[in-house]
């Protein structure tokens, strides 16, 4: 019922339902949690102006990020690998996520993965978007599937992680020059990910088959594809990961910690965003030092 309710509203109020807008209406209900709960989406219909804003926001950052390229695919890259930490943001809350971030950048760590699991997680992407701009690599988390990939592109994620391989789901990233890093494990998955056109594969979950010592057995085989693990970093694993032949890190729960948040203390959490980009910066230095 909500679906056609939205999509009779939309009509209503004059808004094209085709494309991305057909998109949006299909990705409502799973990620706005304020509409799953029960609020009629008739009040997007007796105040057309509502969807008519919402549409035409999505729209104009779709146009300042995929017209104008604010960021090109290869400085995204560059970026992420420069950093050589991905923060995964999964919380309770948008608001959390947004405030978690934002702890993050302050200390010092500008990108971040919002997962799809977050309530209202496009809605805390756009804002994060808005809020930060080109300050700070922002992407999605989770994301299972092409549709829900064009709508974060559209709420302002510049990259994308998927938790399987979908060759899908990396089409429609390549189409809008999107970066897109596909989970995989075997290395079957690992190259055929790559052969679909990956920029970095993530190897989830890396730490439950033996953490670095995985990585620097995959990169034998695989020199030319980059690889992020997910699972089993921390500040103690961070540098021996990318000394195994990880691009970069990424890092959930033992960055955003739920019990922080909980508990309010974003200030500890900036101070861990500190701790790990010293845990990288150590790592490289003796990378440099000692070149295998």
């Amino acid at each position: 019922m909500l679906w056609f309710a939205t999509m009779a509203a939309a009509r209503r109020s004059g808004v094209s339902v085709g494309g991305d807008i057909f998109l949006y209406v299909v990705v409502l209900n799973a990620y706005y949690p304020d509409l799953r709960n029960g609020v009629s989406a008739t009040a997007f219909g007796s105040n057309s102006l509502l969807l008519r804003r919402s549409t035409e926001n999505r729209q104009v950052r779709a146009g300042r990020r995929d017209n104008l390229g604010a960021m090109k695919q290869r400085e995204i890259l560059a970026q992420i690998t420069g950093i050589g930490i991905v923060p995964v943001v999964r919380t309770s809350s948008a608001e959390t996520a947004i405030r978690a971030i934002d702890a993050i950048y302050r200390g010092g760590v500008r990108a971040a993965e919002i997962t799809m699991t977050v309530p209202g997680a496009v809605r805390a992407l756009e804002k994060v978007a808005d809020q930060f701009g080109d300050k700070i690599v922002l992407g999605a988390g989770t994301v299972l599937d092409p549709e829900t990939a064009r709508i974060c592109m559209l709420a302002g994620a510049e990259f994308f992680v998927t938790p399987s391989l979908r060759p899908a789901t990396i089409e429609v990233a390549k189409r809008y020059g999107k970066v897109v890093c596909p989970g995989a494990l075997t290395p079957t998955e690992v190259l055929t990910a790559w052969e679909a056109g990956a920029d970095v594969v993530k190897i989830f979950p890396c730490g439950n088959v033996g953490g670095p010592k995985y990585i620097k057995a995959l990169k034998g085989p695989f020199p030319q594809i980059e690889m992020i693990p997910t699972g089993g970093v921390n500040l103690e694993t961070a540098g021996e990961f990318l000394k195994a032949g990880a691009c970069a890190v990424a890092v959930g729960g033992e960055l955003v910690d739920a019990k922080l948040i909980r508990e309010g203390r974003y200030d500890l959490i900036e101070e861990k965003a500190r701790q790990y980009l010293a845990a990288i910066g150590k790592a490289r230095a003796e990378m440099m030092a000692s070149p295998s």
